[in-house]
């Protein structure tokens, strides 16, 4: 054995990972307390900074992680568009860019609900959270077109601005209320679950709940009075023989 190596007792790896032709250390941790972006964000910037790479090594970063970032990316093009179609949904329907961007505005303040649920609950925001935000939207457009739908139909009959705000929110109340607590009710055990696997869902439960708390306000107070701010004497408004109940 001496003649063809050289044997000692030394301290190293006992198992070798190769990954397209190169060996490869993998290094773990695990993130408590706070959310995986920041953190992982704060440690390459120290490892940057204070770790000097022998010549031929390569750092990366990957796991939940690199997910977490494709993830991201995609929603930065999801989001936009998402919001464009539902723009264009609205305008085709009520034949008005005032009141399709009205929707969009009352849309984008209920998301304060969501964001002030992740606060209470001191949960991050994630990927799941983000993906909750998403479905806020369409639930969130639903309960506005309700109200905006029934609203024009009253002025079409003949009521002032300000009566068919009023009606049409104290009317409009029951469906909405309906829309809003079977979602939450249905949520509830998945906002509150601490069980294993519930760190994805968890924050995904919250975000709606929360929204969808703040959304029936913002419907039932905010939209109405928006409306009358912005509704005018020259208003796109269904003739009364095409009106209907919502």
């Amino acid at each position: 054995m001496a003649q063809v190596a050289k044997v000692q007792v030394k301290d190293g790896a006992y198992d070798i990972y190769r990954e397209n032709g190169s060996r490869y250390v993998s290094i773990r941790f695990e993130v408590r307390d706070r959310d995986l972006g920041t953190t992982v964000r704060e440690a390459i910037d120290k490892i940057n900074k204070n770790v000097q790479l022998p010549r031929g090594y390569i750092l990366k970063w990957a796991g939940e992680y690199e997910s977490e970032e494709r993830a991201e990316a995609r929603l930065l093009v999801i989001v936009p568009i998402t919001v464009l179609l539902i723009f264009i949904i609205l305008y085709i329907m009520f034949r008005s860019a005032k009141w399709a961007l009205l929707i969009l505005v009352t849309v984008a303040m209920a998301r304060v609900g969501g964001l002030v649920a992740l606060l209470i609950t001191h949960t991050f925001f994630s990927v799941a959270s983000g993906v909750g935000f998403l479905a806020l939207f369409g639930v969130s457009v639903q309960t506005g077109v309700i109200m905006l739908e029934y609203i024009n139909q009253l002025r079409a009959k003949g009521h002032t601005v300000v009566d068919a705000a009023v009606e049409g929110a104290v009317l409009r109340l029951r469906p909405i209320m309906m829309t809003m607590l079977v979602a939450t009710f249905g949520l509830l055990p998945a906002a509150f679950s601490h069980a294993i696997g519930s760190d994805s869902q968890r924050p995904f439960a919250i975000v709606i709940v929360g929204g969808l708390i703040a959304d029936l306000a913002m419907s039932i107070f905010i939209l109405p009075t928006l409306y009358v701010w912005f509704a005018s004497n020259n208003d796109v408004l269904p003739k009364p023989e095409e009106s209907f109940e919502v």
